[in-house]
């Protein structure tokens, strides 16, 4: 039996990256998933096959959580699909990096709305489904940046940062339907994205972390089957890093 046996969980940006190992660990450990990615048909279809040899449900959806309606419609396909919802991890994000001098309006409209407006889109329609069971976990995936701030990266700070703010208010306003709302921020963590950035620009970021390596996808996957698990029943509205104390 595993931590989130008989539990349906939707993670938005699953194909790649930290989704893609959420959605791993989750199906490892017993959790019915459902998933959404944006780019290639056939990756979607690989996960849900690699998802579905645990013995789970698995299935994929092309959606894109940062328009309203379309979050609205992925919802409820989920929830007729699978029967109902007990976690949402909101994954899904993107950078847009350029100082402000040069950061142009779609730009920042984008980062702000791929980020931070899906994250509002998708709990408001999990919400319902939610209440109705007096039970859900909410999980928005931040990062340091939002806490921290970075140069280079105002639209994706401001983002990451609205996520902290709105998963606060998110945990008070529905801690008493006993749904829970917590965020996870991840430091520097090596994916796909890292690894074709130069290698010595990479190691002086390893050196200046005082665990003195970057973090894997996994290590953040761990965090969020501990906060959508029963192993968390009293803990909301809390910002978890995962950054081998980048930021303390």
């Amino acid at each position: 039996m595993g931590l989130l046996s008989g539990k349906t969980a939707l993670i938005t940006g699953a194909s790649k990256g930290i989704g893609r190992a959420i959605a791993i660990k989750y199906a490892q450990e017993g959790a019915n998933v459902a998933f959404t990615y944006l780019s290639s048909v056939e990756k979607g279809q690989a996960l849900e096959n690699e998802l579905a040899a645990y013995g789970i449900k698995a299935k994929g959806y092309r959606s894109d959580a940062s328009q309203f309606a379309a979050a609205e419609e992925l919802v409820n396909a989920v929830v007729s699909e699978f029967g109902g919802l007990d976690i949402l991890i909101n994954n899904a994000g993107i950078t847009r990096d350029n100082l402000l001098m040069r950061m142009t309006e779609e730009a920042w409209d984008e980062v702000i709305n791929v980020n931070l407006k899906s994250c509002f889109n998708t709990v408001k329609a999990a919400t319902r489904t939610m209440m109705k069971a007096k039970a859900g976990a909410i999980i928005n995936i931040t990062s340091v940046v939002g806490i921290k701030g970075n140069a280079g990266q105002a639209n994706y700070a401001a983002s990451k940062s609205g996520i902290v703010g709105f998963t606060k208010s998110v945990a008070l306003e529905l801690g008493s339907r006993n749904i829970r709302c917590n965020a996870v921020a991840p430091g520097f963590i090596e994916t796909e994205m890292t690894a074709v950035l130069d290698e010595k620009t990479v190691q002086g970021w390893r050196d200046a972390i005082p665990m003195k390596r970057g973090g894997q996808p996994d290590e953040v996957a761990n965090a969020c089957v501990f906060l959508g698990s029963d192993m968390s029943s009293y803990i909301s509205g809390q910002v978890l890093q995962v950054d081998g104390a980048m930021l303390t």
